[in-house]
């Protein structure tokens, strides 16, 4: 199955790149994770981004905080998609780095998710895979039915008890 990249400016970004990982074996897909900061250690980034192609990677997952130029560098370089994850910050909230992935130069697009989506991520990796692998469609469309039942089971269950018990225990 193609790979993906899951590449992070840094160890504390693990949490959220961790939930990409976690929906991609999800999907069945392989990937590969790595920390590599763009301001730190620039030829290794580069090498990763030259090299992404060669490795088998289709799709990148870059997730980065405050001036993350990591998925747009990925972009310039990596000739497949990438997708980028802005990371919460201290300082704003994250719209720092959502900002610098979502607002690219014509030509280098990065497709972005909501600040610390890293499901979303995975997800929209996968049906970018899914394209040109039927099985893998069958997974994406049997995920969302699988969210389509939970709502539809929440909804069973409001209605049978009310909303005051409904909320009652949500607070358990």
């Amino acid at each position: 199955m193609a790979k993906v990249g899951i590449v992070m400016g840094s160890d504390s970004d693990m949490p959220v790149m961790s939930k990409a990982a976690d929906m991609l074996e999800k999907f069945g897909i392989d990937y590969e994770m790595t920390i590599i900061s763009a301001h730190r250690e620039p030829d290794v980034f580069f090498e990763y981004a030259r090299t992404a192609e060669e490795k088998g990677f289709k799709v990148i997952i870059a997730g980065a905080g405050m001036a993350a130029h990591l998925p747009g560098m990925c972009a310039a370089i990596f000739p497949m998609p990438v997708i980028g994850i802005p990371m919460h910050t201290t300082s704003l909230g994250g719209r720092d780095s959502l900002y610098s992935i979502v607002q690219m130069p014509s030509g280098i697009p990065v497709a972005t998710v909501a600040i610390g989506g890293g499901a979303n991520a995975a997800i929209l990796a996968a049906k970018i895979l899914a394209v040109s692998d039927p099985e893998l469609l069958q997974k994406v469309k049997d995920y969302a039915a699988e969210l389509k039942g939970q709502v539809e089971a929440k909804d069973a269950k409001l209605k049978e008890v009310g909303y005051r018990q409904y909320m009652s225990e949500q607070k358990r």
